[in-house]
């Protein structure tokens, strides 16, 4: 028994030792393949640590990060995610976060978001290696299609949102009630009412930018020539966000719903909500960044991370598949993905338990200059103006009759002629 006395005696100076040893280990060396900062980048938020520190948009209230859809038939390329910006949380806590910032001090100041653990770390810049020449792209892959496909397209015309007629930060499906939830601007066509305050009601109030009568909300972030200036009453919150230079118009917004390759579609429930791509991909990993970046004629192949520069003559396209296997009863779902999810993307086949309804697809193009760093999208501040955080937004607001005669359009007429013969 003495002799296990004095053993334990001794073990204990031991784990002691290897205690202080742990706590004088960084916690991170730095990336020695960091990408030198973007010149054109403008300073940190003052606000430091809440923009990273949850606050301001790395929360479920404040943002559509992590709820912002699934991707879609086009293979973008999966490539290896950026690193995450939140790695450099050292410089809040370190060996001394635990005497400035709690237990949490190393996490940009724990609940304090770094005021009492040190500067926070600086929001990623945009880099020279984002922009990759269009024939580099990966091929896009389109599932085979079976006998019982739906082939026709039905389409809205619903304008550019010309001279930004209609924008805001607010993201009403990721973060209803919330001004400026979303921390960058948003393109809308189609429902005239949409904004953080939007209901089911007012949305049927409201009038639409399309001629066909579609009271459907769609919405997108916009793109920025980084040398420009933005003389909106919306610059001041912007530049503290991170978005910089003036605001690209597309030069055409193409809204097209398409049908599954393995099944013909169901309606599409009124008030659903749809999203696609995700806005804290970069944070989040790649598995729901599927928007896809091509060129005009050069659809074959498109970018998920990387922004395409294009030929003379050529236009920057962004195609933004949504998932259109519907679980059959809601309209809506915690993470806004449950409840309406993608096919297959080899097969195309929906998963069990859902139906095919149509499928969203909006085709935005841009005339941009073929320049590394010279335009960038919109973004969270932590996201740096990633591509991969490319996202898009419906709220289906179609009366039943307008969306009959969608399904009827997709399915096809030769479907609804073997229906009347059978009756």
């Amino acid at each position: 028994m003495g002799r296990k006395k004095k053993a334990f005696a001794a073990l204990i100076p031991a784990l002691t030792l290897v205690a202080t040893v742990y706590q004088g280990i960084p916690a991170a060396a730095a990336d020695p393949t960091a990408q030198p900062t973007d010149p054109t980048a403008q300073p940190t938020d003052p606000q430091g640590g809440q923009q990273n520190g949850g606050q301001m948009g790395d929360g479920g209230q404040m943002g559509d990060g992590g709820q912002m859809g699934d991707g879609g038939p086009i293979d973008g390329g999966q490539t290896t995610p950026p690193a995450d910006p939140q790695g450099g949380q050292q410089p809040g806590g370190g060996q001394n976060g635990g005497q400035n910032g709690g237990q949490n001090g190393g996490q940009n100041g724990g609940q304090n978001g770094g005021q009492n653990g040190g500067q926070a770390p600086a929001n990623p810049s945009l880099r020279a290696d984002q922009f990759v020449d269009i024939r580099k792209a990966p091929r896009v892959r389109q599932p085979r299609r079976g006998r019982q496909a739906s082939t026709g397209v039905f389409a809205s015309s619903c304008g550019v949102n010309k001279g930004q007629a209609h924008s805001n930060p607010d993201n009403v499906l990721a973060a209803p009630g919330v001004v400026n939830g979303a921390h960058h601007i948003h393109d809308y066509v189609g429902n005239l009412d949409t904004n953080a305050f939007s209901t089911d009601e007012t949305f049927a109030a409201a009038g639409t930018t399309c001629t066909n009568g579609d009271k459907s909300a769609y919405f997108w972030p916009v793109i920025r020539l980084r040398g420009g200036q933005d003389t909106s009453d919306r610059a001041q919150q912007s530049q503290a966000d991170g978005n910089v230079g003036s605001i690209v118009t597309p030069s055409s917004v193409k809204i097209q719903y398409l049908g599954n390759p393995r099944a013909k579609v169901t309606a599409m429930p009124r008030f659903i909500r749809v999203a696609t791509g995700d806005a804290k991909a970069v944070t989040n990993g790649l598995k729901n960044a599927h928007a896809s970046w091509t060129c005009s004629g050069f659809e074959n192949r498109a970018f998920t991370d990387k922004y395409p520069l294009c030929p003379r003559g050529s236009k920057v396209e962004r195609v933004l598949n949504f998932p259109s296997c519907w679980d059959g009863q809601n309209t809506d779902s915690a993470n806004h993905r449950d409840h309406i999810r993608f096919a297959d993307p080899r097969t195309g086949q929906c998963p069990q338990g859902t139906k095919a309804v149509p499928q969203l697809r909006m085709t935005l193009a841009y005339n941009l200059p073929a320049k590394p760093l010279a335009f960038a999208l919109d973004s969270f501040p932590e996201s740096g103006h990633d591509p991969v955080t490319d996202h898009g937004d419906l709220i289906n607001v179609m009366d039943d009759q307008l969306m009959a005669k969608a399904v009827k359009a997709i399915n096809g007429s030769r479907a609804g002629t073997r229906i009347k013969r059978r009756r």
